[in-house]
């Protein structure tokens, strides 16, 4: 059996109206195709679905069960239509993106905000995790994109520049380091440092500019309001990236840029190649492009 939505509509028009003329008109097709259609739907379900008279048309009994199911195959139809209208038109929708937290909690949400008022009906997902879980929710499709202090350029993703981070000292405002015109490598040395996990994009650019020689690690924390606590405390300084700073806009704090070697982060839009993105992640994908971070160039 190969039923079309026309067959569908034919026949519903027909057991609906009684008439084949008015049924015809209905469907806006001649009196004669609309009759040869309604019979080679018959010879199509190998039943015949109508009883035809001079005067009246009527369902057969197997008419009667095709109409209860050519029904809901409608219903499904226009479902399935008024859906993907919806979706064209940006009414529904959903998208997922990963991001890093210090994106996630100072740029992100107002984003968010314009992108809901252009689109109330669409769903959001938000991942706000390192770049390593970023890559991976995009790699095995939990995530439309990430933005990611990772350039994964792979056969199965790729990654296009978004902003640039520079990295800031953080300490209290009656520290020894927060008076200090010029700061480098071995300024820092001495101090205690109050750092971010391991595993973080910013622990790794650290190390990165101070090796060959070790931080004076106090604790490593994962969060950055904890690092903000911890330092507020004066247990230690750290090391933050820009993006991050309006965790540290306390009165008893400090905030000074950190010009190293090599103390520049590159974040990274990174989405599956060969793959389009739905109608509502690529309107969120343009809005985030539009929306870089202000202090960062491309």
């Amino acid at each position: 059996m190969n039923l079309s939505a026309r067959d569908i509509q034919a026949f519903l028009a027909l057991a609906e109206v009684k008439n084949f003329t008015r049924a015809a008109v209905r469907c806006h097709l001649s009196q004669p195709a609309f009759s040869a259609l309604i019979k080679a739907l018959e010879a199509s379900v190998g039943l015949q679905l109508f009883d035809r008279s001079t005067r009246h048309v009527l369902l057969t009994p197997e008419g009667e069960r095709f109409w209860l199911s050519a029904l809901r195959i409608a219903a499904e139809l226009e479902d399935c239509a008024k859906a993907m209208r919806d979706t064209a038109q940006l009414a529904r929708g959903h998208v997922s993106v990963a991001l890093l937290p210090s994106l996630a909690a100072g740029w992100l949400p107002q984003v968010l905000a314009q992108f809901m008022a252009r689109y109330p009906g669409v769903d959001l997902a938000v991942h706000d995790v390192l770049s390593e879980p970023c890559i991976a929710a995009v790699a095995n499709g939990e995530a439309d994109f990430a933005l990611a202090a990772i350039r994964a350029d792979t056969p199965d993703l790729q990654a296009e520049p978004f902003c640039r981070d520079d990295f800031h000292l953080v300490c209290r405002e009656d520290h020894a380091l927060a008076a200090q015109e010029t700061l480098g490598v071995a300024d820092l040395l001495p101090w205690p440092f109050v750092h971010l996990a391991r595993h973080s994009s910013v622990r790794q650019y650290l190390d990165a500019a101070f090796f060959p020689q070790s931080m004076h690690t106090l604790v490593e924390v994962e969060q950055l309001a904890t690092v903000m606590g911890l330092v507020q405390a004066g247990l230690g300084i750290s090391v933050v990236p820009a993006l991050s700073l309006f965790h540290f806009d306390k009165p008893s704090l400090i905030t000074r840029l950190l010009p190293l070697p090599g103390m520049e982060r590159q974040i990274y839009l990174v989405r599956r190649r060969e793959r389009s993105l739905s109608l509502a992640a690529q309107a969120l994908y343009r809005l985030m492009l539009e929306q870089r971070p202000q202090f960062s160039a491309p």
